[in-house]
């Protein structure tokens, strides 16, 4: 089963279609291993790298996925990695807060357009 961050990016994704963005998702199955390799060949193709989660944007997955292509791929980069994740604070448990917490499709398009100098 898909995640249900995976389905906001591929919605997100469909969105920017429309608007004449193409915008390539990867699914991130595991984090160790971190398939660093596909992550590095989608950043060399697109030039630019936003990362999706549902954890806090601060000290998270993100922050190391983000350093990462920073490391290996810097000069393939034509802006600074977009990083889109849930508000700094604890996730709760009521639906209605967590929609309020948690990224949304509208999130990662503004992030898309940020990297692509579009805001």
């Amino acid at each position: 089963m898909r995640s249900h961050t995976w389905t906001k990016a591929l919605k997100a994704a469909d969105q920017l279609t429309g608007e004449g963005i193409e915008a390539e998702v990867i699914d991130l199955r595991t984090l160790l291993p971190l398939d660093l390799e596909a992550i590095l060949k989608s950043v060399h193709k697109t030039n630019r790298a936003v990362i999706v989660h549902e954890g806090c944007r601060r000290n998270g997955i993100g922050a190391e996925i983000a350093c990462c292509i920073e490391e290996e791929a810097f000069d393939y980069l034509d802006a600074p990695v977009g990083r889109v994740g849930a508000l700094n604070v604890p996730i709760p448990y009521s639906e209605s807060l967590e929609k309020a917490v948690l990224p949304d499709e509208e999130d990662i398009i503004r992030a898309v357009k940020k990297v692509l100098y579009r805001t």
